[in-house]
C-alpha cells in the first residue's frame, strides 16, 4: 500500500535532502520539479511554496556535494552539506500545519492519471484505507468499518470515464456495512454513480462495489436558445430517447424553409425499424400529411419529406398514364404516384406462380370506388377476367367490364359462390401447382364486403366460409381476391383473422381516409408495415381549401364542371406493397371516366362446368344451416346445385313477395305444378323489357315490378332457356 497524500507532503522533503547525496544534482533537480508538479496540484499557495523551496535548497547542497566530492576534497564537508537540505524540510514540515487539506477530491485522482494506473490504484486504495477500513484511528475520525478492505481493485479508464471496480472483504463471521453513500462522501462524488451488489446473492462478507470516479458524458444540448433548423429540432425532439426515432441523425438534401425540406434520416449501423408516424408529427410540431417517409434500400436510412404544400395536391391524370395501365411483365399496374414523384404501382399477378391479392379500405368519399374503377380498367387491359360481387347495388360505374356481375346483396352471394366454384373446378382439372396457365386469370372484386361478412349479414357464415378458403387456396389457381371495406376493424371481415393476413401476405394493401374513430391500424387492427397509422387523420380537405370554399360563387350551378384534384384528397392515402413499409401515395385523378379508356368486350372466363353452370350455383347456398360443412369439390356442388329447388318448383322462403300460392295446372310429363301467382309474374317481366330499351338487373326489375328479387330471378331463368330474354354480364333485356 502506497503512502497517502498528507505523508508524501510530510516526507518528500527529507527525500529530496537525500536523493543528491546518492544520485547526483541533475536527477535531484528532475525529482524535485516532478513532486512538486505531479503531488502538490489544488494545495495550499504557502504549502506549495515551501515544498518548491525545499526541493530548491536541496538540489543546491546536492550540487555543492558534488562538486567537493569530484574535486577529492574531505567527504565529510559534503557530509556537512545535507545539514541545511534537513533544515528546509523541517520548516517545510512547520509550514503545513493548517494548510494541509482534510482530504482529497477525486478531481487529483484524474488529474494524475499521467502518473500511470498504478498510481491511481494506489490513490484509491489510500483513500479507502484512509476512510473506510484503517488500520488506523484517531479520535477526530473515526473509520466508517474498520477492516473492510478493497480487495481485487481494478481501474478502468476510457477516455474522461474513470470507474474502479473491487470486493469489499471482511474476515469470516462478519458482514458488510458500508454504504453507498459511505462510498460517495469519500470520493466526493454522487450516490447515483455507486454501485453494490445485492447482498441477497453474495456472502455477508464479500460484496463487490463499483464506484464511476468521473460523471457519463451528457447528451449533446442544443445551445443558443430554442432549436429552429431541421438539424437542432430532430436532434431536440426526434432523435433522443423517447423520441420517434432514437439515436439518429438528421443530413439535410434540400431545405427550402422550415415547412418544406427534405433529408435523410440514419442510425450508426443499427436498423431504425419501424416508425410511428403519428409520433413523428408530434415531435416536428407538424400535422401528419405534412409528412411522409420514404423507405431506402438500407434498413439503417430513412428518408423524411416535410411540405407546406403537399406534393400530391394536383394529381396525375389517368389520361396521362394510360399507357401504364396494363400489367408489365412484373404483374404490377400503375395506381397512383408516391409522394416523391415515383410511381405507385399495385402487384395483379406474379410470373411464374398466379395471381395476387388486395386489401382496400376507405370509408365514404375517400376515393375507394374511382380505384376500384382503375383496377377493372387495368384487369380488362391486361386480359383477366372480373368476378364483381357488389353488394350495393349501382355504386360501380365500370361494372361493365366484369365477366359475371353479382349487382346488389343476394346477387354479390352468388357471385362469391361461383368463384369458389372456380376455383373447385379449377382444382379437379389441374391438379400440380405447376400446370401450363392457359385460362385467364381471375379477379374476384368484392366491394363493401362488410355487408356480406359481418355478423348481422343474412350470409356471414356462408361469405366468411367462402372468403377464407378463396384467399388461402386461389393464388396458385391463377384466381385473385380484391376485397374493400370502408373501415380496417376487424368486424368488417367478419372477425377473421384468416382473411385480413391472408389478403396481406399475398399481395398488398391501400388503406385511405376513414371515418373519425374507425381508421387506427393500431391494437386489434394492426397491420405489419403500417404502424402508429390513423387514417381518420387524413383530411378530407387540403390545408387551406376551406377559405377557398368560403369564396363562394353565386352565378349558379356550373353543370358542365369537373372536380380537380386539389377540390378534396380523394385518393390520399398509404399504399403497402408486400415486404416493404407503408408508404404515402395517391391514385389516379380520374378525369375521363375508365369504362371510356377500355375498348372490347370484356374478358371471359373459361367455358368449364362451373361457368357452365353459373346461374345455378350462384342460387345454391354451399353451408348448411349452421353455417358450417362447405361443400368441398365440384362433383358435390354440382349435385347440390342439380338437387336444389328449381325455378319450377320454388321453395317456400323463396316466396317472400306476399303472392298467395295458387296451385295451377299440372305440366305435360308429370312435371310439378306451378304457382300461379309466381306463374302471373313471368307476362309482367317480359312486358317490362320490351317496352324498357335500357338492360335491367334483376333488382331493378323487381323494383319496378313491387316484388321480390328472389321472386324475379327463377322466373328470369324460364324466360331465359325459352329464348324470350337474354343476360349479359347480368344485365337482362328482351330478346
Amino acid at each position: 500500500m502506497g503512502p497517502t497524500r498528507e505523508q508524501f507532503l510530510q516526507y518528500a522533503p527529507a527525500a529530496l535532502a537525500v536523493v543528491p547525496l546518492v544520485a547526483g544534482p541533475w536527477s535531484a533537480l528532475a525529482a524535485a520539479a516532478a513532486g512538486a508538479g505531479a503531488w502538490a496540484v489544488n494545495t495550499s499557495a504557502p504549502v506549495l511554496r515551501s515544498l518548491i523551496g525545499c526541493g530548491l535548497t536541496a538540489t543546491g547542497c546536492g550540487i555543492a556535494a558534488s562538486e567537493v566530492l569530484a574535486a577529492g576534497m574531505n567527504p565529510m564537508i559534503a557530509l556537512g552539506l545535507a545539514v541545511p537540505a534537513g533544515a528546509a524540510a523541517l520548516a517545510h514540515h512547520r509550514n503545513l500545519t493548517g494548510h494541509l487539506p482534510a482530504e482529497l477530491t477525486p478531481a487529483v485522482i484524474t488529474k494524475a492519471a499521467g502518473a500511470g494506473l498504478t498510481s491511481q490504484e494506489q490513490m484509491i486504495a489510500a483513500f479507502w484505507a484512509e476512510y473506510i477500513s484503517g488500520p488506523t484511528q484517531t479520535e477526530d475520525r473515526k473509520l466508517i468499518q474498520p477492516g473492510a478492505t478493497l480487495e481485487h481493485l481494478v481501474l478502468q479508464v476510457d477516455g474522461s470515464q474513470v470507474v474502479f471496480t473491487g470486493i469489499i472483504t471482511l474476515p469470516p463471521g462478519q458482514q458488510v456495512r458500508v454504504r453507498a453513500a459511505d462510498i460517495a462522501s469519500v470520493y466526493r462524488v454522487p450516490i447515483s454513480q455507486i454501485e453494490l451488489g445485492d447482498p441477497k446473492h453474495y456472502a455477508p462478507n464479500a460484496l463487490p462495489v463499483t464506484v464511476q470516479l468521473t460523471a457519463p458524458a451528457a447528451l449533446p444540448q442544443i445551445q443558443a436558445g430554442a432549436p429552429t433548423t431541421p438539424q437542432e429540432l430532430w436532434a431536440a425532439y426526434v432523435a433522443v430517447p423517447e423520441g420517434a426515432m432514437p439515436g439518429t441523425a438528421l443530413t439535410v438534401t434540400r431545405y427550402d424553409g422550415p415547412l418544406d425540406w427534405e433529408g435523410i434520416a440514419t442510425r450508426d449501423r443499427r436498423a431504425i425499424g419501424t416508425v410511428n408516424l403519428q409520433d413523428l408529427a408530434g415531435n416536428l410540431d407538424l400535422e401528419t400529411i405534412q409528412i411522409a417517409l420514404a423507405p431506402g434500400d438500407k434498413p439503417s436510412q430513412m428518408g423524411i419529406r416535410v411540405m407546406r404544400e403537399h406534393a400530391l395536391m394536383h394529381g396525375t391524370m389517368l389520361s396521362s398514364v394510360a399507357d401504364e395501365l396494363a400489367m408489365d411483365s412484373r404483374g404490377y399496374v400503375r395506381a397512383g404516384t408516391y409522394v416523391d414523384g415515383r410511381p405507385a404501382l399495385l402487384p395483379l399477378a406474379q410470373p411464374g406462380s398466379g395471381a395476387r391479392h388486395l386489401y382496400l379500405v376507405g370509408g365514404s368519399r375517400s376515393g375507394k370506388s374511382g380505384l376500384l374503377e382503375q383496377i377493372l380498367l387495368s384487369a380488362h387491359r391486361s386480359n383477366i377476367a372480373v368476378i364483381l360481387a357488389s353488394p350495393q347495388a349501382g355504386t360501380i360505374a365500370g361494372a361493365s367490364l366484369s365477366a359475371y356481375l353479382g349487382d346488389g346483396l343476394d346477387e354479390a352471394m352468388g357471385a362469391l359462390r361461383l368463384a369458389y366454384a372456380m376455383l373447385l373446378d379449377r382444382e379437379a382439372r389441374y391438379r400440380s401447382p405447376a400446370f401450363p396457365f392457359t385460362d385467364p386469370l381471375v379477379l374476384v372484386v368484392i366491394d363493401e364486403a362488410h355487408m356480406l361478412l359481418s355478423a348481422s349479414s343474412p350470409y356471414h357464415a356462408e361469405a366468411k366460409a367462402i372468403v377464407e378458403q378463396l384467399t388461402r387456396r386461389s393464388l396458385k389457381r391463377g384466381i385473385g381476391v380484391v376485397l374493400a371495406t370502408q373501415t380496417p376493424l376487424a368486424e368488417d371481415l367478419g372477425n377473421s383473422t384468416v382473411i385480413r393476413s391472408q389478403l396481406l401476405i399475398g399481395g398488398g394493401a391501400v388503406f385511405l381516409r376513414c371515418a373519425k374513430g374507425q381508421g387506427s391500424l393500431v391494437g386489434a387492427n394492426a397491420v405489419e408495415g403500417a404502424e402508429g397509422i390513423d387514417l381518420s387523420m387524413i383530411p378530407s380537405q387540403w390545408p387551406g381549401q376551406y377559405a377557398k370554399v368560403a369564396d363562394r360563387d353565386m352565378s349558379g350551378l356550373a353543370t358542365e364542371a369537373a372536380a380537380a384534384p386539389e377540390d378534396g384528397t380523394f385518393g390520399l392515402g398509404y399504399l403497402l406493397t408486400p415486404g416493404s413499409q407503408a408508404v404515402q401515395f395517391r391514385s389516379l385523378h380520374l378525369d375521363v371516366p375508365p369504362v371510356a379508356l377500355a375498348g372490347g368486350e370484356p374478358v371471359g372466363i373459361e367455358h368449364c362446368d362451373a361457368w357452365r353452370e353459373r346461374d345455378a350455383i350462384a342460387q345454391t347456398p354451399m353451408v348448411d344451416k349452421r353455417g358450417k360443412n362447405l361443400v368441398g369439390s365440384l362433383a358435390d356442388l354440382l349435385a347440390a346445385a342439380e338437387a336444389a329447388p328449381s325455378s319450377q318448383e320454388p321453395a317456400a322462403h323463396h316466396n317472400p313477395s306476399g303472392l298467395h300460392a295458387v296451385p295451377g295446372p299440372a305440366r305435360p310429363g308429370g312435371a310439378p305444378a306451378a304457382f300461379e301467382g309466381q306463374e302471373l309474374i313471368k307476362p309482367r317481366i317480359l312486358e317490362l323489357l320490351q317496352e324498357q330499351s335500357i338492360p335491367m338487373t334483376a333488382e331493378t326489375i323487381a323494383r319496378k315490378l313491387e316484388t321480390s328479387a328472389r321472386n324475379v330471378k327463377p322466373r328470369l331463368s324460364e324466360l331465359k332457356k325459352q329464348n324470350k330474354v337474354t343476360n349479359e354480364n347480368g344485365l337482362w333485356r328482351a330478346a
